[in-house]
């Protein structure tokens, strides 16, 4: 058993680590949204949009890969060290984004970039559950919710602003004052955290098999929601092989000395159910974040800017439900109801915002700001239920699979709904007056849109009213896979949380 060297931190020393942890969490966030108004003028600039989609895709992927592998360094070399590490090559990764020459470089750097916001995702949630007892957690992770929800409506807005009136190369340098800052602030608070008094052992062969597994099945999931199918050679070679892949690595983690991701962790029942939660609730979050903004453009004929404000309903909702979920639960230091709640209420909010018509905003915005609260009362509750299931020597563990079941769910979830979005399309809509799909390439990258742009007169108005049915049965489809995230909490057992005084050891 591994000895923890720790000295709690006062009151003033929480809320200092929380200010680092908070903007870590935020730039790591705000890249995922950031970039996506920009893609236009970067294509346009490259004259490539082969590559295009790679540059939100090889982030997500980084960063959902490199989660539990600084999960496990943290529990080894403590957690300061793997923050700052994240932090740097998260701001470094940045400069190179902007200065990129062509679309490769881009690629490449933004798959950098990944890596470095996987570390600060990740290790910031830990950092919380050393340093606060789990019946107060929901409260801070709460917090970090409204950071994810902030950054959901900031990014489009800011990136947007940035592209229009400046250049896309600012959606990267604005990390560079802001990364600076936050490696400044963290290194001068994060100190006094619990480092193991054990030798490391390192789990070279876990990590490869890991990596390559994750990475083959996301890619492939990823080619999915790009359009191709899912019977091709290459998909299938990719599937194929990070299943294998991922077999290999449960075998042999099963027999590893110190594993990377401890096989016992996944009979604790508490625990795999509150990753379950968490994976269904980022697979509704994640996907209508991309959805959302792309019913309202292509239905209404808005612009970028307008799309982005129809999400702040979205976004309020998150915090709001984070907060109300962190409160009951530090108060009745129950975790479940908060969750089951959650959980009933995401499908009746993803069905009104089925039926409600995109132009009826007050309407579609109440069910939007539902669902939000929806998802905010599970997120954080989600994590700490699963800290509170382990021991504190697998603290950093749990906290990094949680948020890999949250990184998977938001990929899946978008690979999914996009590629059903696609399916729907090519079943369902074309342009006769041109003798060609609607699903056209053009500039942009965003296939839907460049071939709405190529539609015009009567044509359009058929078309918008053929892709209203479309997003209604998309959304159904949605609120059914909610059900699963429902019957996960109907499973759930009923835990008390440990309070300060019977924080584990």
């Amino acid at each position: 058993m591994a000895s923890l060297n720790q000295s709690a931190p006062s009151k003033p020393a929480i809320r200092s680590i929380l200010v680092a942890l908070m903007l870590a969490i935020f730039l790591g966030a705000l890249d995922q949204t950031i970039v996506a108004v920009s893609m236009p003028a970067i294509s346009a600039q490259f004259k490539d949009v082969s590559q295009l989609a790679w540059v939100i895709s090889g982030y997500m992927v980084a960063m959902t890969v490199a989660v539990p592998i600084y999960g496990k360094l943290g529990d080894l070399y403590g957690r300061r060290r793997l923050m700052l590490f994240g932090m740097g090559l998260f701001t470094l990764a940045s400069l190179f984004c902007g200065v990129a020459q062509n679309m490769e470089q881009l690629v490449l750097a933004r798959i950098i970039q990944g890596i470095g916001a996987g570390g600060m995702i990740s290790v910031s949630q830990a950092i919380i559950g050393d340093i606060v007892p789990p019946r107060e957690r929901g409260r801070y992770q709460g917090y970090f919710s409204g950071m994810y929800a902030l950054a959901s409506v900031a990014g489009p807005v800011l990136g947007g602003f940035m592209t229009q009136y400046l250049s896309w190369r600012w959606v990267f340098w604005i990390n560079l004052p802001l990364g600076l800052v936050s490696w400044w602030i963290a290194s001068r608070t994060l100190v006094g955290l619990p480092i193991a008094q054990r030798t490391p052992i390192i789990d070279y062969l876990g990590t490869v098999l890991m990596i390559v597994g994750l990475t083959s099945l996301l890619l492939g999931i990823t080619f999915i929601g790009q359009g191709h199918s899912w019977r091709s050679d290459q998909v299938l070679m990719l599937l194929g092989a990070g299943v294998f892949a991922l077999l290999l690595f449960v075998w042999h983690e099963r027999r590893a000395r110190e594993p990377l991701l401890p096989m016992h962790l996944f009979a604790n029942r508490n625990a795999v159910l509150c990753w379950c939660t968490v994976f269904f609730t980022s697979f509704q979050a994640i996907s209508l974040v991309v959805l959302m903004p792309l019913r309202y453009q292509s239905i209404t004929g808005a612009g970028a800017d307008s799309a982005a404000l129809h999400l702040l309903p979205l976004a309020m909702g998150l915090p709001i439900g984070a907060y109300v979920a962190g409160r009951m639960t530090s108060v009745t230091g129950y975790y479940k109801p908060m969750i089951l709640g959650g959980a009933a209420l995401m499908p009746f909010a993803i069905l009104g915002m089925a039926y409600s018509p995109p132009g009826a905003e007050l309407l579609s915005g109440v069910f939007m700001l539902l669902s939000g609260i929806a998802s905010g009362m599970q997120f954080p509750t989600s994590l700490v239920g699963a800290q509170n299931s382990v021991a504190q020597r697998d603290i950093g563990v749990a906290t990094s699979t949680t948020n890999l079941f949250r990184s998977l769910g938001g990929a899946v979830g978008v690979a999914l709904m996009s590629a059903l979005l696609l399916a729907l399309l090519h079943d369902s809509l074309s342009t006769p007056a041109m003798g060609r799909p609607l699903l056209g390439e053009g500039s942009s990258g965003n296939v839907l849109l460049d071939g709405l742009n190529a539609v015009q007169g009567p044509a359009l108005d058929n078309l918008r009213a053929e892709l209203q049915i479309t997003f209604r049965h998309l959304l159904s489809i949605s609120a059914a896979f909610s059900l699963l995230g429902l019957g996960a909490a109907l499973a759930m057992p009923n835990q008390v949380l440990r309070g300060r005084e019977d924080k584990a050891t």
